[in-house]
């Protein structure tokens, strides 16, 4: 027989334990790859096929961020819910910094109005397609090789590539592998001989607003690759919501330096393998690099919270 206080006791300590761990469980989600290309742009497999292989990887979370495209938002939803995958809609949109000279990704997710970016995807679109239309006929030039096969390889995507003329290259025999000495020669700045053409893009503050306009949220991809780490304030005051820290081109001290930033800046810390299939810059898999369980919470609960901070600051200066 339980005595009254004793029960008492019991509730009492049930209730500390619920309260405790209640925030824990409601922040509970398993780790997710946020960086992801498909066919539509630069990568080798399809919308299903990708989803396929984060299944076997063990993967519930993905998120589908093809270059300035969002033709598979809606399709990659669908499939992932089939496949028991959330497939978190999202769009590495190319941006210019024109005060630092050079170009950036920026990762936006869960735009709440993703057409509202189409005009700008089409406009990234159109000054990609002019690079690589110019870079396609040097190479025809200097490669016995027609436009029509390079064109042939780059099926299936929304653009023209690098990595769809150096797949040509390969198959034509001139080239052994998709990043090495050909490419550097052709693609590299360093190299005398490239064929390099760096397309002008929307203006990085204008593609930050617009991901802002569009109800989404704004991340800058892979700063260590863009040489931003030391400009990070930057991009503070350009109105980024979060820094993409977990990247195969920062190794840990970097990324351990690049998550510090992210919480003294009160900004989100994203994390993906930036996955393209054969046409892979670095050598990792899907679900290699991942956003951590806290931070992709944090993620997916960004908007709700900014909603309430920005109806109380509201209702605060109503009162006075």
């Amino acid at each position: 027989m339980i005595f009254p206080q004793k029960c008492c006791i019991l509730v009492l300590y049930i209730e500390v334990i619920i309260h405790f761990f209640t925030p824990i469980l409601e922040g509970f989600v398993l780790s997710g790859d946020l960086h992801c290309h498909t066919r539509l742009s630069d990568g080798t497999l399809g919308i299903e096929d990708l989803i396929s292989l984060a299944k076997k990887k063990g993967l519930e979370t993905i998120a589908i961020t093809d270059h300035d495209c969002l033709a598979g938002t809606i399709r990659g939803k669908v499939i992932g819910a089939r496949q028991g995958i959330q497939v978190i809609p999202g769009v590495e949109l190319s941006a210019t910094d024109e005060n630092n000279n050079k170009n950036v990704h920026i990762l936006c997710y869960l735009a709440d109005s993703p057409d509202m970016l189409e005009g700008l995807c089409k406009r990234n679109s159109l000054a990609r397609k002019k690079a690589g239309h110019f870079m396609m006929l040097q190479t025809a030039k200097r490669f016995p090789i027609t436009t029509e096969f390079i064109m042939k390889c780059a099926t299936g995507s929304t653009n023209l590539y690098k990595k769809h003329i150096m797949q040509a290259l390969i198959e034509c025999g001139y080239a052994d592998s998709f990043n090495g000495d050909v490419y550097k020669s052709l693609f590299t700045k360093e190299s005398e001989n490239n064929i390099l053409v760096v397309p002008k893009y929307e203006n990085v503050k204008d593609v930050i607003d617009a991901i802002h306009t569009a109800g989404g949220i704004a991340i800058l991809a892979h700063p260590v690759k863009s040489g931003c780490v030391d400009i990070l304030d930057d991009y503070i005051e350009y109105g980024i919501d979060g820094i993409e820290v977990f990247h195969p081109s920062a190794n840990e001290e970097e990324q351990a330096t690049l998550k510090k930033y992210a919480t003294k800046h009160k900004i989100l810390a994203t994390g993906g393998s930036d996955f393209h299939g054969l046409y892979n810059e670095y050598t990792v898999s899907l679900g290699d690099y991942s956003t951590p369980d806290d931070c992709l919470h944090a993620l997916l609960t960004y908007k709700s919270k900014q909603k309430r901070l920005q109806k109380k600051l509201a209702s605060q200066q109503a009162a006075e």
